[in-house]
């Protein structure tokens, strides 16, 4: 996951979950409660008109 999230592009939810085999909400919850919370990193997100949401360790 954080390796994902450390790309230039960052990663996707369903990216993301693809490669955990996670769901959905896993992801989300573990991007606030561990990374966010635990490990104090900061998460960056941003949209382009038509794709989905992407997130990336700043």
């Amino acid at each position: 996951m954080i390796e994902l999230m450390r790309r230039p592009e960052g990663a996707g939810i369903d990216e993301i979950a693809k490669e955990t085999g996670w769901l959905p909400h896993t992801v989300r919850g573990t991007m606030t409660n561990a990374l966010k919370k635990r490990l104090g990193m900061a998460i960056a997100s941003h949209k382009i008109d038509g794709q989905p949401r992407r997130y990336r360790i700043a």
